[in-house]
């Protein structure tokens, strides 16, 4: 029998709660939806106003692994959706406003991810991201030193930076923005993904071809694009272990020595809240933004 839970006055149907959905660790689907309970207060700001893109893993990350865009099937009429402009015709995508719709959207097994950009504004970028991808034997380690001269970089045309692990390998460096073209965001990263790499020739490489990655950072910027999404502050991935992408300080990057002081479980991710609040709120801080350089 499928439990019914009311979440802020919607009823929901919470299936399969005992089930293992990564194995490695034996964590359990009630305890992702505990997991989403517990930090929608600081997840739910990043998804707000953001159509959501689902990378949904029902069973575990080993089983099949699917990417839905649209509305799925069965949503609830009380979910907000809205009609987002795509290249081959508009759609509608969910937009996670509420501890209910998070709860019945966590119940679908899913990694959450958005682009830089909220619905009032499709292709209008507030945010800046920076996808930092290791290729082996390259690790975080070597991200963090990419982070780091990147932070600098923006810092010196007058933008923050803020940076959490991705939750598989690498980080994401992240920087809220006066609005802007997601074209002209892109050209930005991009023109910084290319000084990087001329700046640290052994370590950095700005294209995605495979063969130039091994032992360097891929300097992601393409996830700039209006079209592009990433992978949601706080969100879990569809891993062995139940890995968070999870808010880090520039501290804790610039101390980072090996693989595991940069790689935070739900479990820990609910203590490291405790201890740091949203290391990220700053982000949602329009006051804060920094201006793309003409």
């Amino acid at each position: 029998m499928t439990p019914i839970t009311e979440v802020e006055g919607r009823r929901l149907a919470l299936s399969n709660l005992e089930k293992v959905l990564y194995p490695a660790t034996g964590f359990t689907k009630g305890e992702v939806l505990h997991y989403y309970a517990t930090t929608a207060e600081v997840l739910l700001p990043h998804l707000r106003d953001r159509p959501v893109s689902f990378l949904r893993y029902p069973d575990g990350p080993e089983g099949q692994v699917f990417f839905t865009k649209n509305v799925p099937p069965g949503t609830p009429d009380w979910v907000t959706t809205a009609e987002v402009p795509r290249s081959e015709g508009p759609a509608r995508m969910v937009l996670v406003q509420d501890l209910a719709s998070l709860m019945w959207a966590a119940n679908l097994v899913t990694e959450f991810h958005t682009p830089q950009w909220v619905i009032g504004a499709p292709g209008v970028a507030d945010r800046l991201v920076f996808d930092l991808d290791p290729g082996e034997p390259a690790t975080v380690v070597e991200c963090c030193r990419v982070a780091v001269w990147l932070r600098e970089r923006l810092a010196a045309d007058g933008i923050t930076a803020y940076v959490k692990t991705s939750g598989a390998k690498g980080l994401h460096v992240l920087a809220g923005v006066s609005p802007a073209s997601s074209v002209r965001a892109t050209a930005y990263a991009k023109e910084l993904a290319v000084e990087a790499e001329k700046a640290m020739p052994r370590l950095v490489v700005h294209r995605m071809t495979r063969s130039l990655r091994p032992g360097k950072v891929f300097v992601d910027w393409s996830q700039n694009a209006a079209r592009k999404t990433t992978a949601a502050p706080y969100t879990l991935r569809a891993r062995a272990a139940e890995r968070v992408s999870a808010p880090v300080t520039w501290e804790e990057v610039s101390m980072c020595r090996n693989q595991a002081q940069l790689a935070f479980t739900a479990r820990e991710l609910m203590v490291r809240l405790l201890e740091h609040g949203d290391l990220l709120k700053p982000l949602l801080d329009a006051g804060r933004a920094g201006a793309l350089p003409r």
